[in-house]
């Protein structure tokens, strides 16, 4: 078990490293185009431990989705601020991205919930049998 445990807190280090990647790509866009940086707090999240690895992605599921409807937000302010290099930088870095992450962890989600999850401890453990062979 501590090996399925070990392989979900990789799975979510490498998503939260992509996640930091796209936040500093976004500050370095602001600034190119000659817009001030203002850094807020991020709030802890209600939770900060889970009783299995599906509930961490269930939560993650749902996070993404509240980071998807952000940038759609984003998306239509900039279009109805007549601003395409946004619109198209939203688009191509972020949003097909956005919709991949989501698909990926509906997936995960679905598929361990369908083996058993998290009564079932071979479903987790498939699940971090299939992180370890893909960082292989």
């Amino acid at each position: 078990m501590m090996q399925a445990l070990h392989n979900f807190a990789k799975f979510f280090r490498n998503q939260s490293q992509e996640e930091r990647e796209h936040a500093e790509k976004l500050m370095k866009l602001q600034n190119q185009r000659g817009g001030r940086i203002f850094l807020q707090d991020i709030r802890k999240p209600e939770r900060d431990e889970w009783g299995s690895g599906i509930e961490a992605l269930e939560c993650a599921l749902q996070l993404e989705k509240s980071v998807n409807q952000s940038l759609l937000d984003m998306h239509k302010l900039c279009s109805d601020h007549n601003d395409p290099h946004m619109c198209d930088f939203i688009e191509t870095h972020y949003l097909d991205e956005q919709v991949k992450s989501i698909k990926e962890l509906a997936d995960w989600v679905t598929n361990l919930r369908r083996m058993g999850a998290p009564q079932n401890g071979m479903a987790e453990y498939l699940f971090s049998l299939h992180q370890q062979l893909r960082s292989a």
